[in-house]
């Protein structure tokens, strides 16, 4: 037996019984629709959008070349539309660390 533990025991006795745990109310969030989502997002990270649309128009645009039948300018498009996917992916992966950020602090 240890000398020191009848002791933790009778105090822990002493406190009496823990109060009932009453969870916390779930916080309520207004409806929100696909618009008023979308202009949100679109306000928090406006380049994610943006390069969204360059990177559309850049491969809309590369197809009409090919169609045309001038590939040395469609093979320029699709070179152009992955370096613009990929300041889309950068300004996403952004977006998210400079929220997950914010949120820490």
């Amino acid at each position: 037996r240890q000398p020191g533990r009848s002791a933790v025991v009778t105090l822990a006795m002493a406190a009496g019984p823990p109060p009932p745990f009453e969870p916390s109310p779930l916080p309520t969030f207004p409806e929100e629709g696909f618009g008023e989502k979308f202009l949100r997002k679109t306000r928090e990270n406006p380049l994610v959008p943006l390069g969204c649309l360059c990177t559309v128009g850049i491969l809309t645009y590369g197809i009409i070349c090919f169609k045309k039948g001038n590939t040395r300018r469609s093979q320029l498009m699709m070179r152009a539309r992955v370096v613009a996917q990929g300041f889309t992916f950068a300004a996403l992966l952004g977006g998210t660390m400079a929220t997950a950020i914010k949120s820490r602090q």
